[in-house]
């Protein structure tokens, strides 16, 4: 695979997934135009060997699998998460003040959110419709261009600004969307209504019921630096990964068990129906294998590498990294290591992990957090806990994570790739023999 190109299929990935909700609808697409089968929960399952299916979560989440040989031998597991933190419109979010048209917005996950002010934003996600009939329809929306944005206050009236400004979320946050002219406005369904007649001109509707709509950075995904060193976009974290785990599963189609698991909520604790404590893999695995004792013997036998992005060093604050583990961008895929099981890497699995970086020739790096600093987490010790499934945690290297903009390097997305598609396509994994 050519750097090149797999960097411009993955801009225009991010371009596209302004959501989870449109993450989950382009990799569907991604799926169904390489041959993998829809699947509804819903429905009973007829599946063949040799052949390639995914389903939805309607909020948000994924599992995209591949039938090799028979079940019991085992899967080769993927994990990565569709959402990432953002701004969230709230159910009642029209305001005016001094004559101009605001929107009250819900913090979701842990932003940075300093650089939310002074961009020109747009707005995407999903809207619950009465249709004709009194039917119910849900739609994606992505309005695609610049609409909203956060001014900052002057520095003339906060001469403290660069030393302690401090933002209030409730009143500091809400984005202007126009200016008030008259004595009414249109409040935002009238808003969402009038775009669904642009996106959707077949469809009739008579009433909004709900939304999940989410303020997005206008500006596309774009590859930077004097000799396109690095890739800044939003949502790196964690569409990179969604990314990876995609294109690899296609590229592996047909040569062996494979299973990608996309969650959703990760950045809000993952407790859902589409986050990692949810119950869509163990029940994906219990329609997949439905005698329990075979399907703990297919579970033994899998291995999961989880994959969500990884702090690299910060040049301007280097002491912020413990100085054994420092993390640079473009220098390979992070194996993230935590001694209370914040993250599920022990000895064994980053050991296989290693070993697969090692025939793929890429070089990896490890990541402990300070002693004196918290230490995030992700999905992979939620579905290790599940499934009881042996699990490695890895990510690509990247800065400003969670702001809504970050930061990797344009050769990281490949060396990520390299690996994984070794583990999805090597005859038998390392320590298969200690079986």
């Amino acid at each position: 695979m050519d750097e090149l190109r797999l960097n411009d299929e993955f801009l225009d990935f991010l371009n596209a997934s302004p959501t989870p909700f449109h993450a989950v609808s382009t990799m569907a697409g991604r799926f169904r135009e390489h041959g993998f089968q829809f699947l509804r929960e819903q429905e009973n399952w007829n599946l063949t060997q040799g052949e390639s299916y995914y389903i939805i979560r309607e909020d948000g989440a994924l599992i995209a699998f591949s039938l090799g040989t028979a079940c019991t031998e085992g899967f080769r597991i993927l994990g990565a998460h569709s959402d990432s933190p953002s701004l969230q419109i709230k159910p009642v979010p029209d305001g005016s003040v001094q004559h101009f048209h605001q929107l009250s917005v819900e913090i979701y996950g842990g932003a940075l959110l300093n650089p939310w002010f002074d961009r020109p934003l747009s707005l995407a996600g999903r809207v619950c419709c009465r249709t004709a009939g009194n039917a119910l329809q849900t739609l994606l929306l992505d309005f695609k261009r610049p609409l909203l944005i956060i001014p900052s206050l002057a520095i003339h009236l906060d001469r403290e600004a660069n030393k302690s400004r401090s933002i209030d979320a409730q009143h500091h946050l809400a984005p202007i969307i126009a200016q008030v002219i008259s004595e009414t406005f249109p409040d935002f369904k009238a808003i969402l209504t009038e775009q669904i007649l642009k996106q959707y001109p077949e469809q009739t509707v008579s009433g909004i019921l709900g939304f999940d709509m989410f303020c997005y950075d206008w500006q596309p995904a774009c590859l930077v630096g004097l000799n396109n060193d690095f890739i800044s976009a939003s949502r790196l974290d964690n569409l990179l990964s969604c990314f990876v785990g995609m294109r690899s599963m296609i590229e592996a189609k047909g040569k062996g068990n494979h299973m990608f698991i996309c969650n959703n909520h990760e950045e809000t604790g993952s407790m859902s129906s589409a986050g990692a404590l949810g119950s869509f893999p163990l029940a994906t695995f219990e329609r997949l294998i439905p005698d329990a004792q075979s399907r703990q013997i297919s579970l033994s036998r899998s291995f999961l590498i989880s994959m969500d992005n990884a702090h690299a060093v910060h040049p301007n604050y280097t002491d912020k990294s413990d100085p054994l583990h420092a993390i640079f961008l473009n220098h390979g895929p992070v194996i993230k290591i935590n001694a209370n099981q914040r993250y599920a890497t022990n000895s064994f699995s980053k050991a296989v992990f290693q070993l697969l970086a090692d025939e793929a020739d890429v070089k990896t790096q490890e990541f402990v957090m300070r002693n004196d600093m918290a230490c995030g987490s992700t999905i992979g010790p939620l579905i290790a806990s599940h499934l009881g499934v042996r699990t490695v945690d890895v990510g690509a290297p990247s800065l400003a994570m969670h702001s809504i903009r970050e930061m990797t390097g344009s050769k990281d997305p490949l060396l990520l790739y390299r690996i994984i598609q070794h583990f999805l396509t090597r005859k038998h994994l390392p320590g298969e023999e200690q079986r």
